[in-house]
């Protein structure tokens, strides 16, 4: 049984995945297993992983059921005590599982997510440090678009880790998992991180920041449409609320939410054809949950 087991979704990948196996490869560290999961690729991704990597397991779904699911279904197969989701588009240092895994091994049992620190592929500046989680329940990543400068060269407990780069724990995984995943499915893509997180916090599980180890990230290999991003992010963040928010504390939020997010919603209202099918599906949601109750 591998210590680490890694899930890497590809979504017509060919012109990144090369690089980041090649980088999980020529690891100092070696006790892992690759996990690649196909999320109906169209291009030569497939032919790139069993030419020229016959090590990877492959899923190959026949099309695209979005990073969440491709997620569950590796972490499904894995045997890892712990697992790290990385987005395809990611290239690690050296030393990276070294220092993650000694990290890990060094913390207290009640930390189960942890997050390196991912710079942009300049080199520069910072891609994420972890996960923020505001009190109007915005979410950022912490330190994107900053220089590498060594402001973020400390620990620090953090909201959870940003998927591109994350390392679960596998038992903090089973406890929390649900009817849709341990990534929630329904979120396709976008903010299922900060869902997870907020699940785990909920259980009384914590997120440290592990600035020694080092990888780099792109962003949207997938090439996603602007629009069906925003689409996502948006209705996902009231997924996130209408799942975890205890319902005291989200009706004192309410004037203050309301106030934030009417000039948003009105302006993607007018500007984004997707909004309506995003209110419609959030209608739905509410539901659906108090269906449940």
């Amino acid at each position: 049984m591998s210590k680490i087991s890694l899930i890497i979704p590809v979504f017509n990948s060919s012109k990144f995945i090369r690089a980041c196996l090649d980088s999980i490869i020529n690891q100092d560290y070696q006790d892992f297993e690759i996990i690649l999961v196909n999320n109906g690729s169209k291009d030569n991704t497939l032919f790139l992983i069993k030419e020229f990597y016959p090590e990877v397991r492959v899923i190959d779904n026949r099309e695209n059921l979005g990073a969440c699911t491709a997620r569950n279904k590796g972490i499904e197969i894995a045997g890892g005590e712990w697992i790290l989701t990385l987005d395809c588009d990611t290239v690690l240092e050296k030393d990276f599982f070294k220092k993650l895994v000694e990290f890990a091994d060094e913390s207290e049992g009640d930390v189960g997510m942890f997050q390196p620190k991912i710079l942009q592929m300049d080199k520069k500046s910072i891609y994420s440090c972890g996960i923020y989680l505001s009190n109007l329940r915005r979410f950022y990543d912490i330190g994107r678009g900053r220089f590498n400068n060594g402001k973020f060269d400390k620990m620090r407990y953090v909201f959870g880790p940003c998927s591109a780069a994350a390392l679960y724990k596998r038992q903090m995984l089973e406890e929390i998992k649900e009817d849709s995943g341990y990534f929630d499915k329904r979120f396709f893509f976008l903010v299922e991180d900060v869902d997870l997180a907020w699940r785990a916090q909920k259980k009384g599980w914590k997120a440290k920041f592990c600035p020694q180890a080092i990888c780099y990230h792109f962003g949207n290999a997938s090439n996603f449409n602007r629009k069906i991003r925003q689409y996502l992010c948006f209705r996902n963040r009231y997924y996130l609320m209408i799942k975890n928010e205890n319902i005291r504390n989200l009706c004192t939020k309410l004037p203050f939410l309301f106030f934030y997010d009417f000039p948003r919603v009105f302006s993607l209202l007018l500007t984004n054809a997707y909004s309506l099918k995003a209110l419609r599906e959030i209608a739905s949601f509410i539901k659906s949950k108090n269906n449940k109750k």
